[in-house]
């Protein structure tokens, strides 16, 4: 099957030169099969919308019968995105020769024209994002022993991907909604558009930033330095969600319980870890193994990434092959730390005392303290003409000079200037896919809202090279 036409003339359309563009990146790329636009025009009864499963920033998921008689999910690119190219460029070279049981599958693609689509293998099952934590509205039951198996699946593929297949590959995307299950809840590894290869003899790339926050590792989003320990950060924040079965992230909880991974290392500094497991099991799990399986979310969740372990002694650890070593457990970086959202929120709501150093016991000046940190707000507002100079500083730490509260604003936060963007994700009927095989974007955003009042936010972005 081939998608690919001959090119007459001496005048070249824009659309053609797309067109053999495709064709050079494409040539090296084996194992992939080149379906006609009108083959999957067939597969999917003219793109119905009846069979429109997903939909994204760059596209639309539909599904679709092939000719051998095969279930596909066909995913089609928008024509207007031009990061899309690039993402289904890497896409398809990253998968095209890696294949793992907890890996998605990828039958073709279609480079016809401007047409740019993706043809993977169809699971029926969602991702961990619409099924387990998406409010209930999903009729797959998570028992406990399926969610071991789902978190050992995820750390099986992502083992082989950062360790068998060379050179290795970082997916630089974990997150639920790229965890698709099939028909038996096996987990799926999907959307390798943000994938980077590392060759053998370097520790690390260094690249523009992209990834979801909440599951970003802070260390990579500063420095853009690329290391298979950003995967092992997200990997240990999804594994958490799915013993909790909550989101990172729930901004109408209290702030003591809005993100999870804080949430996770205040509960395990009180040995107090079975308190986070998922309600909705009602105590029919094994406690020693859902602890277990905390900790490792914390092993691989730590601020300083070389004490995050490799995917496979994560594997080792998850199936009790290998003791966990609490000693080696040190403090997540936490992503309330990584936004500076905290003293913000705490300002807006009067509550700037509760930011204090829980060490000092109370011992400390109130009113001075929270001077200290509104002249800290003062200093990081977004318009940098607001901001004093240090010699006004000097004064206001002092007391010389009486700060004017009306002159503080909301400071420039790190979520502001990586251009982290959330739009809702359109109401769809029950059995429409939504954030399943999705491209990830800073163009692509997917807010699953969960019942009572719960929001799932993730944002994904790409960051601005300087």
């Amino acid at each position: 099957m081939t998608c690919f036409s001959c090119l007459f003339g001496r005048r070249v359309s824009s659309s053609a030169k797309r067109h053999t563009e495709f064709g050079e990146e494409l040539s090296g790329v084996h194992n992939v099969n080149l379906f006609t636009y009108k083959e999957l025009r067939i597969a999917t009864d003219d793109f119905s919308p009846i069979n429109k499963i997903g939909e994204g920033g760059f596209g639309s998921v539909y599904k679709g019968k092939l000719k051998n008689g095969k279930i596909a999910a066909i995913k089609v690119l928008s024509a207007e995105s031009k990061q899309g190219v690039r993402e289904f460029l890497t896409e398809i070279k990253v998968i095209s020769d890696v294949h793992h049981e907890n890996l998605v599958k990828l039958y073709g693609c279609c480079v016809e024209g401007d047409h740019r689509i993706l043809v993977y293998n169809y699971l029926e099952n969602n991702s961990l994002a619409q099924t387990l934590l998406g409010g209930g509205h999903s009729s797959v039951q998570f028992n406990w022993q399926t969610r071991t198996t789902i978190c050992i699946g995820v750390a099986r593929g992502l083992a082989y991907l950062h360790e068998e297949v060379r050179p290795h590959i970082v997916h630089r995307d974990i997150k639920a909604s790229n965890i698709l299950l099939d028909k038996d809840l096996t987990p799926k590894i999907s959307d390798f558009g943000l994938a980077r290869l590392i060759p053998a003899n370097m520790t690390h790339v260094s690249t523009r930033v992209a990834g979801t926050i909440g599951y970003l590792a802070p260390e990579y989003a500063i420095r853009g330095q690329l290391t298979r320990k950003a995967d092992v950060y997200s990997f240990g924040v999804l594994l958490v969600e799915i013993v909790s079965g909550r989101c990172n992230t729930n901004s109408r909880l209290p702030v003591e319980e809005k993100y999870l991974l804080e949430r996770t290392w205040n509960l395990y500094e009180r040995r107090e870890l079975v308190g986070l497991v998922d309600a909705l099991l009602n105590g029919d799990f094994d406690a020693e193994e859902a602890c277990r399986f905390l900790k490792i979310g914390l092993l691989c969740t730590q601020d300083t990434q070389k004490l995050r372990p490799s995917m496979s002694s994560v594997v080792k650890m998850l199936t009790g092959e290998v003791d966990i070593n609490e000693n080696e457990i040190t403090k997540p970086a936490l992503i309330s730390d990584f936004m500076d959202f905290k003293t913000w929120n705490l300002y807006e709501r009067r509550e700037l005392v509760g930011l204090v150093d829980a060490l000092l016991n109370g011992d400390f000046d109130a009113e001075e303290a929270c001077r200290f940190l509104k002249i800290g707000l003062l200093c990081t507002q977004d318009t940098q003409k607001l901001r004093p100079s240090m010699s006004s500083v000097v004064k206001m730490l002092t007391g010389e000079v009486d700060i004017n509260e009306n002159e503080i604003t909301k400071p420039a936060l790190i979520s502001d200037f990586m251009d982290f963007k959330v739009k809702p994700t359109p109401k769809t009927k029950p059995d429409i896919i939504t954030a399943s095989y999705n491209h990830a974007s800073s163009d692509n955003m997917e807010n699953s809202l969960l019942s009572s009042g719960t929001t799932c936010a993730t944002m994904t972005f790409t960051a601005p090279s300087f």
